[in-house]
């Protein structure tokens, strides 16, 4: 069975780290509402685009959502 989003994004978590993607899954994680089970690319951005004041570009999403794309096909 295929992970959801959410569940890579966890795995990119540092607090340490100023890198864009561990910001966001660090501030994905404290978002109570965000999509925890999707899978589907547009159901996500449009959540992120509507409610994810933390996110200060789609483009971080875009290249996140890409890696894990790759990750699993492997």
């Amino acid at each position: 069975m295929k992970r959801s989003f959410y569940e890579y994004l966890m795995t990119l978590r540092n607090t340490e780290s100023v890198e864009p993607d561990a910001e966001f899954a660090n501030n994905a994680f404290r978002d109570q509402s965000f999509p925890k089970h999707e899978q589907d690319y547009e159901k996500i951005s449009e959540y992120l685009e509507l409610n994810a004041g933390y996110l200060p570009s789609m483009t971080i999403f875009d290249e996140t959502y890409a890696k894990y794309q790759d990750t699993d096909r492997k």
